[in-house]
């Protein structure tokens, strides 16, 4: 099995924390994001739209997208189960993790915050100011809809969780204040101290 990743995109790195908590190796193969090579032919022919993550399973078959990779491992390899089973606490994890994965991420990633510079003129300033009003609206809501914790969704980690820390990552790097998300704090403590999330951390999968 073999990883295309960056260290520093969000979506590689709820990847990498699912496969940590699968107890999944993979091999990782960088793809730097900076210097444009998700763009080359070469991995445009693995992932269509040219982003990461992008994970080889063998057989000729490469998944992408980080919210269908991580459905597919909770398909496979069951424990500890990232979706749950039942309908209700399903339709709950999930509405979490699509606040970050369809509504923060999406408006932030590195080809929007290219496209504001190169279309309208943005500086760095500006595109951290964009970046941060979307990180805040959407905590603003994810903060609503934390469990009583310790994790998002309660007494274990869960697909949301898996998207949370990434994006409080994020959140640190561009400096949004986080003292009006206390739940999203707590839980974002409770998970980063699990191994698996530790260990996916970018400052450990950076390259040397």
């Amino acid at each position: 099995m073999i990883l295309y990743d960056y260290f520093r995109s969000s979506a590689a790195y709820r990847v990498r924390i699912a496969l940590n908590l699968k107890g999944v190796e993979a091999e990782r193969r960088e793809v730097h994001l900076v210097k444009g090579e998700q763009r080359s032919p070469e991995h445009v022919a693995r992932n269509p739209q040219g982003f990461v993550p992008a994970l080889d399973i063998g057989n000729g078959h490469i998944l992408t997208q980080s919210l269908a990779i991580i459905e597919w491992l909770d398909s496979v390899y069951p424990e500890p189960r990232l979706i749950p089973a039942d309908p209700l606490a399903r339709a709950d994890a999930m509405a979490r993790a699509l606040t970050i994965a369809a509504d923060i991420h999406p408006v932030n990633n590195l080809r929007i915050l290219k496209r504001l510079e190169t279309q309208f003129g943005a500086d760095e300033a500006a595109k951290g100011e964009w970046y941060r009003h979307w990180i805040a609206e959407g905590f603003a809501a994810l903060e609503a809809m934390a469990g009583s914790g310790p994790f998002l969704g309660g007494g274990a980690p869960d697909v949301s969780d898996v998207l949370l820390v990434p994006q409080m990552y994020n959140a640190r790097r561009f400096e949004l204040p986080l003292d009006p998300y206390p739940r999203l704090v707590a839980a974002d403590a409770a998970a980063s101290a699990l191994t698996p999330f530790a260990a996916a951390h970018p400052d450990r999968a950076k390259p040397e």
